[in-house]
């Protein structure tokens, strides 16, 4: 059977396990989250930050991360299987390196990390052992998510699914009584446990689903002609990620300013705002890796037809959580604090979620379409004024000038999140990301690709 003539991978099948992987993902977090809590305040304030750190040094693995899922898809989707193995193995050696780097950062910069956040005094104690202790998990991170990034493109969703419930299994089984002995250290140590499993439960995988045995080399070569196919995609997602997390940073130091009680309010209902767009996450991540394959194909009006669909199923499923959420915050929010004063803040919050929750699927979706589709710079170019301008200006202005507080910073993230995502429509429904999906089905077959 051809590429031409293949049956298009389907969405759905491909959106639930990686609704499941993500809401998974964030239930251990708020988990260990707890158990830290449990030692001290102190401690779980430590816990935040120092993941907080770690997070941001993830980001380095987005200029890898967000380019081989795209590239991967667009060679199997155009029947090139030994570009697909090729750019697998590229991922792996760039992975190293940039966990490398992460790791290094993490073990030798933790403390100036930490007081560059304003680490109270009795929580860099805390925090700064916690953080070095953390640094092999970024190695195995960047191994563990680039390697699920090749199974997903190859359309094995559901074996990355089964490693990841074990992987979380295993850091859950003994997180618990290893912070009982070892305070946070313990928790890190049964994270870089977890990780050391889910390595070799995705090499076994790579060796029976794919056929793919990763040789000593590959672990640390970094080819040239393959890595650059992969940062012409991952560079300006990374950017993008960067972007944002700098204007929402501004919001942050906004609502730091608006009080401790302000500053909770935030902090709880982000952490409900969370939940709520993991649909929207999944079906964006779905959508990219079937668009990938549909353009590596050449199938282009499929991938328009399927982009339309994915975006109206996605709104009207953030619609229904977000306003689902939204009535069950009183109850959800007093889970956190007892101060009236917070829940009724973190209520209105929720509702105001209700409209920026469709915005925000606008992005998710046709970004990461545009991304799949070759169109990589396009979202960062225009997102990155948006984001400058719309998120971090306007809650400043909003949120402090205006002295409207957490509802301008909500209606801040809102306006950026429609404006955006409008623009990013626009880009789609004007088939202006036809030349790139045109030039990557070129690339792809001829005689000497890469």
């Amino acid at each position: 059977m051809t590429p031409h003539t293949a049956p298009s991978p389907r969405l759905f099948a491909l959106a639930w396990p990686l609704f499941i992987e993500l809401l998974l993902g964030l239930a251990v977090g708020m988990i260990g989250t707890l158990l830290a809590a449990r030692v001290s305040d102190a401690a779980g304030a430590a816990f935040a930050l120092a993941n907080h750190v770690l997070a941001t040094l993830f980001i380095l693995f987005r200029i890898i991360g967000a380019g081989v899922s795209v590239v991967v898809t667009q060679s199997l989707g155009g029947g090139r299987r030994d570009q697909a193995d090729a750019l697998a193995r590229a991922a792996l050696g760039a992975s190293s390196w940039i966990g490398l780097l992460g790791g290094a950062a993490a073990l030798l910069g933790a403390g100036p990390l930490l007081r560059l956040l304003n680490a109270p005094a009795e929580v860099l104690p805390l925090a700064q052992p916690f953080l070095m202790a953390l640094a092999p998990a970024l190695l195995l991170d960047a191994w563990n998510a680039s390697m699920a990034s090749v199974m997903r493109a190859h359309l094995r969703s559901r074996d990355t699914l089964a490693v990841l419930v074990a992987m979380q299994l295993c850091q859950l089984a003994l997180a618990i009584p290893l912070m009982q002995l070892l305070g946070l250290p313990g928790f890190a140590l049964a994270l870089v446990l977890s990780r050391g499993l889910g390595l070799g439960l995705h090499l076994g995988l790579w060796r029976l689903r794919l056929g793919l045995r990763p040789q000593w080399g590959d672990w640390w070569r970094l080819p040239r002609r393959e890595l650059a196919t992969v940062l012409h995609i991952g560079l300006p997602g990374a950017a993008e990620n960067i972007a944002y997390r700098l204007a929402y940073m501004v919001s942050i130091a906004v609502a730091g300013t608006l009080g401790a009680s302000a500053l909770a309010a935030h902090s709880y209902a982000s952490q409900l705002m969370y939940f709520v767009l993991l649909p929207g996450l999944a079906t964006g991540f779905a959508a990219e890796i079937v668009v990938g394959h549909l353009i590596g194909a050449g199938r282009l009006h499929e991938a328009h037809r399927l982009v339309r669909r994915a975006l109206a199923r996605g709104l009207l499923i953030s619609v229904v959580v977000a306003t689902l959420a939204a009535l069950a915050s009183p109850w959800l929010l007093k889970q956190f604090s007892t101060d009236a004063g917070i829940v009724s803040a973190g209520v209105t919050l929720m509702w105001l979620t209700v409209l920026l929750e469709p915005g925000r699927t606008f992005n998710l979706v046709v970004i990461n379409a545009l991304r799949a589709a070759g169109d990589a710079r396009y979202p960062v170019m225009v997102g990155a004024g948006s984001m400058l301008l719309v998120l971090a200006g306007g809650s400043w202005l909003l949120g402090h000038g205006l002295g409207w507080g957490l509802v301008g910073l909500w209606i801040a993230y809102a306006a950026d999140e429609w404006l955006r995502g409008l623009l990013m429509w626009r880009r789609w429904a004007t088939q202006g990301w036809v030349p790139h999906a045109r030039g990557v089905h070129r690339r792809l077959h001829r005689r000497h690709p890469l």
